[in-house]
């Protein structure tokens, strides 16, 4: 860290009173108390089971109808049809009834950021959603249930009703490109926030990790929470490190 990184979330509060335009650029670590394991920490789902990364492969998941078979059952098990949005969603919400969160930009799939009630036009989930399905080769889009009746009556990989093209979940797989409004509307709020904080992500995955220094360059304080080191925090403003819970629980106290 530089050596004058704040480390002190007292500074960070204050830093909060003051600003009028901010952007939470949130990952996995946010929602793991509300009992989804993230992906690259100690316990994360492809550190204790490297192979389930094949089925957020694009390239395996079109090749192979057994990875496909595979991440049709994840989905049913998936923990977000049952999660419940915790204190860290619930904080966020705060500041925007406060009329001081301009957007959250979340790489999050599991919705639990709109279910805690932040308006969904301020999500800009950049990685898709789990809640709905697609088509590979037509425009179709439905909710995610709807396919989870048609693999829980049977079908161990369904395909799509219109044309037969392959089904998965609305999210943004390796080999798949970001849509680029969506990733041009959280560019635009990284340059336009007076205060980023950046909640429970390692800052690793490109595009994204791109964005705090987007926002550092037009003067805006930059704040890592996050419960191991990031790869932003020898640049960052601010780094809070533990219990991402409890410190936005601390940071953004109700009034």
């Amino acid at each position: 860290m530089r050596a004058d990184t704040v480390t002190d979330p007292e500074v960070v509060r204050g830093w909060l009173s003051e600003a009028s335009h901010v952007v939470a650029l949130v990952g996995a670590g946010i929602s793991t108390d509300s009992g989804i394991p993230d992906f690259r920490g100690p316990k994360g789902l492809w550190t204790l089971n490297p192979k389930a990364e094949r089925m957020s492969d694009i390239t395996y998941y079109v090749s192979d109808p057994e990875v496909r078979q595979l991440a049709w059952q994840s989905r049913l098990e998936h923990p977000a049809w049952t999660a419940e949005p915790n204190d860290g969603h619930r904080a966020l919400v705060e500041l925007e009834r406060r009329g001081q969160m301009a957007a959250i930009i979340t790489q999050n799939i599991d919705g639990l950021q709109q279910a805690a009630g932040s308006a969904p036009e301020r999500v800009i989930e950049v990685h898709g959603t789990v809640r709905e399905v697609m088509c590979l080769s037509c425009d179709y889009r439905a909710p995610m249930q709807d396919a989870l009746d048609r693999v829980e009556a049977g079908e161990a990989d369904p395909h799509c009703l219109i044309c037969d093209g392959l089904l998965k979940s609305a999210t943004v797989s390796f080999g798949q490109n970001l849509d680029p409004l969506v990733i041009g509307r959280a560019e635009a709020h990284a340059e336009a926030c007076d205060l980023m904080l950046c909640i429970g992500s390692t800052l690793t995955v490109y595009p994204v990790a791109i964005l705090p220094t987007l926002a550092s360059r037009v003067g805006a304080q930059v704040v890592t929470i996050n419960g191991e080191p990031t790869a932003y925090d020898d640049q960052a403003d601010a780094v809070l490190t533990g219990d991402i819970t409890r410190t936005l629980r601390e940071l953004i106290a109700k009034d």
